[in-house]
């Protein structure tokens, strides 16, 4: 058990993270950045796709899709999921312009929106492996 003096002590926290030596702002170098710095808007549309491929089973469905187009029952089996679950996920994908569907019958048959997303995907994958 801590003793009571230890439970009054701040916490000091270390970075490996390099900073520099002397704070001193390079004026020129912050003037050509600043105008190419993402709109807080655009930032904010960003993070919003960025937080839906954050989830594990939309990325196993990204996956899936990267290799073929797919119907939802098909999809379902691959990643081991109920339909109704794969159909909202999907539909969480659709929002962010990830997939796209088409009709064929009764069945819905969903691919990666354009070649942006492949190749999105792709290169994501591809630098993890690189690891």
């Amino acid at each position: 058990m801590a003793d009571s003096s230890s439970l009054n002590k701040p916490t000091v926290y270390s970075s490996d993270a390099p900073s520099c030596d002397e704070s001193l702002v390079h004026l020129d170098n912050v003037w050509q950045v600043q105008s190419k710095v993402l709109a807080t808007e655009k930032a904010q549309q960003m993070a919003e796709f960025f937080s839906v491929l954050s989830d594990p089973h939309r990325l196993k469905l990204l996956s899936a899709l990267a290799q073929q187009e797919l119907c939802v029952c098909d999809l379902a089996a691959i990643v081991k999921m109920g339909e109704s679950a794969v159909s909202h996920q999907l539909r969480v994908l659709r929002s962010q312009k990830l997939v796209k569907y088409r009709r064929q019958g009764r069945n819905v048959y969903y691919s990666l929106a354009d070649e942006h997303i492949v190749t999105f995907y792709r290169e994501v994958a591809q630098h993890l492996d690189q690891g």
